[in-house]
């Protein structure tokens, strides 16, 4: 039977905590234990004095579930479970948690929700539930949730009646006993921090943008570097929090990429921001930091990170990743104490950098990506973990990263067909080796300006021909042209220093050039192959104008080598030592960039300073270049490095002989049979001169080098041709290089 009652206040906030309704003893018998309001809403009856007869109290949320307001009048009757039927008698039910008050006392606070649930049971066993039903619980007097029943579930008892595997079944409105499982979930927005295992499966927002497409990241060639840093600094983040919680994870906070210029890294940083769906990142050039003002860089360091400082107190573990990008790192991270002057501004911002990213208040929503071509200006307290923890070098693409670099930057001309049929991306990518990505966009600019300016008038006015403008082709010619006259890769071949080492070619005048460059090829060889050390050093010794320089050339070009490099006395005129250490040192650093380096130090002993008078050298350059001989090249990394000197007793007392890896001796002509080859090769004499030449010199003593052979050849051409064997003759007898025996 329903009765009318008059809707009153919950008469104490002890029994508000409770949630059920509060009646007067003479309404109700004393076996009710549960009361129905307006045949839909179920509460457990409670009573107290305070509630007169013809009354009953709720508390707030239980007025607002029931629609109820005070004065109201609404119609009860006791209600009960079956007591024989369990399917009532909740297995788990979930609650949508949240704080009650708009602005908690101490939003980073970490609730157990084990111990949530554990008290929870304790208060409301034996109470009765239904889905959408706002509760509110105080807990252990340490906070009082606003909760909402999300979902409720009991046994299904037909299926474990039948045999078959009992899967929970959803009701609306159920029994909570000691043993139901109790799971809370954080209500969407909420700054409540739940830990525990009876805390729920949050709906998250995942930390890459599900608009993301990796494919069309344009990124070309950096797809080991770019699976590298996602493993190391996102992975974690992908996960759900609970996991990472159950780990006992720590988010990378920081990631360093180096490497030569053009080789991506800007390109990398700015995808990665627009990949993780997270704030907007702040993105600085590292000269922007830096101010005249005292105090004013630091300042524009701390500015960086308020925001996620902020949003750290506000939300504690919910906040959101705010991402710093620093580009050209090195402009404000030197190492502490190595920049002149005395105002340590830079050590200044380096500390408070530290203390940013890793310091003694941790930020743990905050991700750097550092950028710069000088890792070894970096001071090395950012780099240990816990700060920049992922460093990745972004190198020069390999020949495939090519092909795909040239296909992202040529997507369109095939999409339009503006690019002809006989270009291959393959074949390019095998001509440009050592190109960056920066240098390969700009070959694919250069032949596209060589196949426009095919279209271009050359007269009184410039104009275009538009007819023609409909069949521009990009061709493969253009291309070619740009490689031969337009783009030349930093760290690719010193082709113009090499080709004046060979200037007057190489003649293979006798056994000993043959012997040398067959040993040379086995070098090179013995550089390239993979069980080696990645090191291989020769020195090419002998006497002056022998042709070292020409012969150590000759085995770098056949090398193939991607990055050669000539380092060579001429272009260090009027250095300083220090000035020529860090020149030397430059050039090698280059070579280590490069999966295959070749660099040809000429002249070895004039780069050491070394005069007979005295004698004299530097010492600090020695030190530099027998550091540098001996400095394994990174792993993966080859180098060969041939040097050339005169003076290899010097280099002996220098003790720097031990430093290389082979020692080949180049000789100067010492036979007849040598020079006639020279002779016959330069073609300055006809037949019977020849011979002529031939019979004067045998059986006599020669010394020469090569060098100084093919000098008095140059001048011979300018002789008249009757008298030229014989003043060629005179002359080689005046340069000391025919023997006593003289002419017959």
């Amino acid at each position: 039977m329903f009765q009318t009652l008059v809707i009153a206040k919950c008469p104490s906030d002890e029994l508000s905590y409770e949630n059920s309704a509060v009646g007067n003893r003479e309404d109700f018998r004393e076996d009710v234990k549960y009361v129905e309001i307006n045949q839909e809403y179920v509460f457990k009856l409670s009573y107290h004095s305070d509630i007169k007869k013809g009354q009953m109290g709720f508390n707030t949320p239980g007025r607002k579930w029931a629609q109820l307001s005070l004065g109201d009048k609404c119609q009860a009757r006791p209600f009960s479970f079956s007591p024989t039927s369990t399917s009532h008698c909740l297995c788990s039910m979930t609650l949508e948690t949240d704080y009650i008050r708009k602005k908690p006392s101490n939003p980073q606070t970490a609730y157990d929700t084990d111990q949530m649930a554990q008290d929870f049971l304790m208060k409301f066993s034996r109470f009765p539930f239904s889905v959408g039903q706002p509760l509110a619980f105080n807990f252990k007097d340490q906070e009082i949730f606003s909760l909402v029943v999300t979902s409720l579930e009991a046994a299904d008892i037909k299926a474990i009646e039948a045999g078959q595997d009992a899967k929970p079944v959803k009701i609306k409105i159920g029994l909570c006993l000691g043993d139901t499982i109790v799971i809370f979930n954080k209500k969407e927005g909420s700054l409540l921090n739940l830990v525990g295992k009876s805390k729920g499966k949050e709906a998250r927002v995942s930390i890459i943008n599900p608009n993301w497409d990796f494919g069309k990241m344009g990124i070309g060639g950096l797809g080991t570097e770019f699976n590298a840093i996602f493993r190391r600094a996102f992975a974690s983040r992908v996960f759900p929090p609970e996991v990472v919680e159950q780990l006992g994870c720590n988010h990378v906070k920081g990631i360093l990429l180096y490497g030569p210029p053009g080789t991506g890294k800007t390109l990398m940083a700015r995808q990665i921001g627009k990949m993780l769906n997270a704030r907007e990142p702040k993105i600085v050039n590292g000269p922007q930091i830096l101010d005249k003002y005292v105090g004013e860089s630091e300042a524009n360091i701390r500015r960086l990170f308020a925001d996620a400082e902020e949003e750290q107190k506000r939300l504690g573990p919910n906040s959101g990743l705010h991402i710093i990008i620093l580009d050209e790192m090195d402009a404000i991270c030197k190492a502490r104490g190595s920049v002149g002057g005395n105002t340590g501004v830079h050590d200044t911002v380096v500390n408070q950098l530290l203390s940013k990213i890793d310091g003694v208040d941790q930020l743990n929503n905050i991700l750097i990506i550092g950028m710069t071509n000088r890792r070894d200006m970096i001071d090395e307290a950012l780099l240990r973990p816990g700060r920049l923890e992922v460093q990745m070098e972004i190198g020069l693409p390999n020949e495939q990263g090519r092909v795909e670099i040239l296909r992202i930057h040529t997507a369109k001309m095939y999409d339009y067909d503006k690019i002809s049929k006989d270009v291959d991306l393959r074949e390019l990518a095998s001509l440009t080796k050592n190109f960056s990505g920066a240098e390969l966009e700009g070959l694919v600019r250069a032949a596209q300006s060589t196949a426009m300016n095919r279209l271009i008038k050359a007269a009184s006015k410039v104009e275009v021909d538009p007819e023609a403008m409909k069949k521009l082709r990009i061709e493969r010619a253009d291309f070619i042209h740009a490689l031969e006259h337009d783009i030349k890769p930093a760290f690719g071949t010193s082709a113009e220093a090499l080709e004046n080492c060979l200037s007057q070619g190489v003649i293979n005048w006798g056994a000993p050039v043959g012997s040398i460059l067959e040993d040379g090829r086995l070098l090179c060889q013995q550089a390239k192959a993979s069980e080696t050390s990645g090191l291989v050093s020769v020195l090419l010794e002998g006497p002056p104008n022998a042709g070292k320089t020409a012969l150590a050339a000759k085995l770098a070009k056949n090398s193939d080598f991607p990055f050669i490099k000539v380092c060579s006395p001429e272009d260090m005129v009027g250095f300083t030592e220090s000035a020529k250490c860090m020149s030397i040192r430059k050039v090698f650093d280059d070579a280590y960039r490069s999966h295959l380096s070749c660099i040809l130090v000429d002249n070895i002993e004039r780069l050491l300073d070394y005069g007979p008078i005295g004698p004299r050298y530097s010492n600090l350059t020695l030190q530099a270049l027998l550091v540098l001989l001996k400095k394994q090249p990174p792993p993966g990394r080859k180098l060969l490095i041939l040097c050339t000197t005169s003076r290899r007793q010097v280099l002996e007392d220098m003790e720097m002989l031990s430093a290389f890896t082979a020692i080949l001796h180049v000789p100067n002509l010492s036979k007849p049979e040598h020079l006639l080859a020279v002779v016959e090769e330069s073609e300055i004499f006809g037949k019977d001169d020849l011979s002529m030449f031939a019979n004067k010199i045998k059986g006599v003593r020669v010394f020469i080098g090569i060098k100084k052979l093919l000098a008095l050849i140059d001048m011979a051409r300018q002789m008249d041709k009757k008298s030229r064997v014989y003043k060629f003759l005179s002359k080689l007898e005046e340069e000391g290089a025919l023997g006593e025996s003289g002419i017959r």
